[in-house]
């Protein structure tokens, strides 16, 4: 394809469901990504949890219609029967009620709002699902050379709020490389194992791509979906100077270990966000357990300068979170082999992300989605292809932004509340709870 409509840079999960729904739509999609497989970046290490529960109502919102579609996914897909479709489980989410939240009134209200089901749990439906929880309360959360780890404060947890709905997809690159079977049988192009090096620009408007072999591909419209380096692909575009949000890589780590001996997690578990501990968990298969922090000041955060050049090894953050969670598991055994995901987030300033225009003609962004966005990857496709349709119509989302009905549950939203030019949203949890 030498002059594609729009060129996709990236295939991770949100790359490939923006190139599955502009294909649909008619356009001439061309997806690049330096990898040899789709999927294969910071997608393939996503804790892949698919919840509805966030601190602002559109957040909510967005992230209630993004179910629908995991949860139709054979059908969203339209691919031939008997294809290996990455498989979606409903296991639950439990968020545990705490001070630092305001015992989920946000929460509940939202959800509320939207009809979306859920449960408000006391202690004793906590302990008759999770038979190996303690609720003694740690708050505030420490790191474990705190001379004050592992004391309880003589609290107890109140219990918490249950999300039936809630779950995850147990192998995230298979997601988007379903994603991009079901682009390609609408006619969407892929390069792998390409790496972009200039956005090429011409009378303020963009003009294509050039590659690090020298190669030029030319199209009116470039999106920039490149997760953990989307910061540097802005940097080459020229359009980081008006954005009062910015996007860099910070490195994470997500803890597995074994189930306690007599509990079996994978099964018999349930998603749990905890910010008693600052702690999140989900079953994972082998009978683990997945543990990731919701970073609370105590825990430093590992900017680095590099999408790619960066420390693979896990540090001491590992045993603070598996500590941190056997604070509300006592029986839970650490082994001394590490375990688990080293991986880059691609992170927002208020933890939002970005789906829009740019100040240079052509150049969008779906950027900042690391963390709490892979659940909305269906839905942020639709909303990137429509915003595409409506700049390339000579609307100004600045000055009108677009207005998106979000088709499961008929909700409309305004899409500037994802602007790069949007006031810090102080709403936002400022971590990976979005």
């Amino acid at each position: 394809m030498s002059t594609p409509d729009a060129i996709i840079i990236g295939t991770g999960v949100i790359g490939a469901a923006t190139a599955f729904e502009l294909a649909k739509a008619g356009w001439k999609t061309l997806s690049l990504d330096r990898n040899q497989q789709a999927g294969h970046g910071s997608t393939a290490g996503s804790c892949a949890i698919i919840r509805m529960h966030y601190s602002t109502f559109d957040g909510t919102a967005f992230a209630w219609e993004g179910y629908h579609y995991w949860r139709d996914w054979a059908e969203y897909l339209g691919l031939p029967d008997g294809d290996n479709l990455a498989p979606f489980r409903e296991t639950g989410c439990l968020v545990m009620k705490t001070e630092g939240n305001d015992y989920l009134s946000k929460h509940i209200k939202n959800s509320a709002a939207l009809n979306i089901p859920f449960e408000e749990w006391g202690p004793e439906e906590v302990n008759k699902r999770l038979p190996v929880y303690s609720l003694d309360s740690y708050a505030p959360p420490k790191a474990k050379d705190d001379p004050d780890f592992g004391q309880p404060n003589g609290k107890q947890l109140r219990g918490g709020v249950y999300w039936p709905n809630a779950g995850y997809v147990t192998d995230p690159a298979l997601s988007a490389q379903n994603l991009m079977a079901a682009a390609k049988l609408h006619g969407a192009e892929t390069r792998m194992g390409v790496e972009v090096v200039e956005i090429l620009k011409d009378g303020g408007r963009v003009k294509g791509v050039k590659l690090a072999d020298g190669e030029e591909i030319h199209a009116p419209v470039v999106i920039n979906v490149a997760g953990p380096g989307s910061c540097f692909v802005n940097e080459m575009a020229g359009v980081t100077g008006e954005m009062t949000i910015a996007t860099r890589p910070l490195r994470q780590e997500v803890v597995h270990v074994p189930s306690p001996e007599g509990f079996d997690f994978e099964h018999d578990g349930t998603i749990v966000s905890d910010s008693d501990i600052a702690c999140y968990c989900r079953p994972e298969h082998g009978n683990h357990i997945l543990i990731g922090s919701e970073d609370p000041e105590c825990d430093p955060h590992y900017w680095t300068e590099s999408d790619t050049e960066y420390d693979h090894n896990f540090t001491d953050q590992w045993t603070t979170q598996a500590m941190r969670y056997a604070q509300r598991v006592p029986s839970l055994g650490i082994p001394s082999r590490m375990r688990g995901v080293v991986d880059l987030y691609d992170a927002s300033t208020d933890w939002i992300p970005i789906y829009d225009k740019s100040s240079l003609g052509g150049y969008y962004m779906a950027c900042g989605t690391s963390g709490n966005q892979y659940k909305n990857a269906p839905i942020a496709g639709k909303l990137m292809a429509a915003l595409v349709a409506y700049c390339e119509d000579g609307n100004d989302h600045d000055t009108a932004p677009m207005t998106f009905t979000l088709p499961y549950i008929g909700h409309e939203i305004d899409a500037g509340f994802y602007s790069r030019k949007r006031p810090i949203n102080e709403e936002s949890s400022f971590s990976v709870l979005g």
